[in-house]
C-alpha cells in the first residue's frame, strides 16, 4: 500500500512565487528519486483555532499563509531511498533552492496509508 508524506508550514505571503518555484524544483527532484504524486496546497480558508489548528501549530504571523503538502509514495522501502537519494541531489541544496519560508517551524511525518477509498 502507498506511503504518505505530509507537511504543514507558514510561508510569508509575499514569498508565494518563491515558494512555487522552490515546490516545483522540489516535486521533479522527489519525482526523479521515486514519488508517484506531489500535492502542494496554498491556504485558503485556514481559521486560527482556540486550542489547537494548522496555524497555531507552526506560528502562523499575520504576514503568513499556511501551506499543506503531501508526496504520495509507493512504499515506504521506496520513500526512504528516495529520502536519501534527495538529501544527497544538488537541486536540493540550500545554496540551490533555498526554502522561501521558516523550516524550523515546518511540521512533517511520514503516513501508513489504512484507508484509500
Amino acid at each position: 500500500m502507498t506511503y504518505i508524506d505530509g507537511c504543514v508550514a507558514a510561508v510569508p505571503t509575499a514569498n508565494k512565487d518563491a515558494f512555487l518555484t522552490h515546490a516545483r524544483a522540489a516535486a521533479a527532484c522527489f519525482k526523479d528519486h521515486g514519488a508517484l504524486h506531489v500535492i502542494e496546497c496554498w491556504g485558503d480558508d485556514v481559521p486560527d483555532g482556540v486550542t489547537t489548528s494548522f496555524p497555531m501549530a507552526v506560528k502562523k504571523a499575520d504576514d503568513e499563509t499556511v501551506i499543506f503538502s503531501w508526496i504520495v509514495w509507493p512504499d515506504k522501502e521506496t520513500r526512504d531511498k528516495g529520502h536519501q537519494g534527495v538529501m544527497q541531489d544538488p537541486r536540493m541544496a540550500p545554496d540551490t533552492n533555498p526554502m522561501p519560508f521558516d523550516g524550523k517551524r515546518m511540521i512533517f511525518g511520514g503516513f501508513d496509508v489504512v484507508l484509500e477509498s
